[in-house]
């Protein structure tokens, strides 16, 4: 059942990289961070993964079970961090792209928008 756990973190982090890299970054610093989560987990999770399918973890005398659970507590933290971050750059969608300008281009245009909080959740 491990394995199943890891693939759905396959699953769900490449999701969240798709869906942030498809978006236009208004803010670098936040949305980098929330790349960095979700790419450093997806790699992570694959090597842990392989680690158990090609038999490493019968020859590695460590406690896997405490691993395992320090693994998706770290994980769990990063991307909970994460999600604060995307869900404020999302929340950002109305404000202007520069506040001195007079057009009305907003930082997020609405299809950016939509994907952002796909990203989110």
């Amino acid at each position: 059942s491990s394995s199943s756990v890891f693939l759905s973190l396959q699953l769900f982090g490449t999701l969240v990289w798709i869906l942030v890299a498809s978006t236009q970054v208004p803010l670098p610093l936040l949305q980098g961070w929330v790349m960095f989560v979700a790419v450093t987990a997806w790699f992570l999770s694959i090597v842990f993964l392989c680690v158990f399918l090609f038999g490493y973890a019968n020859r590695i005398a460590v406690n896997w079970n405490q691993t395992d659970f320090l693994f998706h507590g770290v994980t769990f933290v990063f991307y909970f961090g994460a999600f604060l971050l995307q869900a404020a750059t999302t929340s950002l969608h109305h404000f202007p792209r520069k506040f001195n300008s007079t057009t009305q281009e907003r930082i997020l245009a609405d299809h950016e928008y939509n994907i952002s909080i796909a990203a989110s959740v």
